[in-house]
């Protein structure tokens, strides 16, 4: 499932977009990593077994429009890495949030290491260390998710945005996130020149 998700994210990437949404069918969107399967891994086997994990949530970020994730009944574990990867998140009322894997004898790895950012460190550790769940309304309080509802508002404001400036704005705010404040602002200002070039 891991790798067809990946694919299809994939091959999103050359389409005239201006948005992305990612949600599920079924009671949850994502109740994490199969956990039969955890069991069964092996020192040899376990890295490319988070592999998959990370690739699908490179290929969000990695995505050139914004990617709203609607969120809905539990989003754990590999679930909530998924949701973490994309650009915004919405929550129904009553999702629940956790990462339980330090449960399940193991840390929580790759795009889990984005959680900090979201939310802050304490917030993230608390998550990551206790295994315990929150919902919703904490998750909004906390800066996990961006808004409690089915996200029509959220997706009506991006559509709202100019394409071109969408695109740019993404690539500005994942830099934003990893490089130094001179790099930041420097890029920036490149942007803004670019913003006026409609060539």
């Amino acid at each position: 499932m891991l790798s067809e998700l990946g694919a299809a994210v994939r091959s999103l990437a050359g389409e005239e977009l201006r948005v992305a949404v990612l949600t599920a069918r079924g009671k949850t969107f994502c109740g994490g990593a199969d956990t039969a399967e955890l069991k069964s891994l092996t020192p040899a086997n376990a890295g490319a077994f988070v592999e998959k994990i990370h690739n699908v949530c490179q290929a969000i970020r990695a995505l050139p429009v914004p990617v709203l994730a609607q969120l809905h009944g539990a989003v754990i574990g590999a679930g909530l890495e998924i949701a973490a990867a994309c650009d915004l998140r919405v929550a129904a009322e009553g999702t629940k949030f956790a990462m339980p894997e330090v449960r399940l004898g193991i840390p929580s790895v790759v795009e889990a290491a984005l959680l900090p950012r979201l939310m802050g460190s304490g917030r993230a550790a608390w998550l990551v260390l206790t295994g315990e769940a929150i919902d919703a309304r904490r998750a909004l309080e906390w800066g996990l998710i961006e808004e409690i509802g089915d996200g029509a508002a959220v997706l009506e404001h991006l559509l709202a945005g100019e394409p071109r400036a969408l695109r740019m704005q993404k690539q500005l705010l994942q830099l934003w996130d990893e490089a130094p404040l001179a790099t930041s602002i420097a890029a920036s200002i490149e942007a803004f020149a670019r913003a006026h070039s409609r060539t």
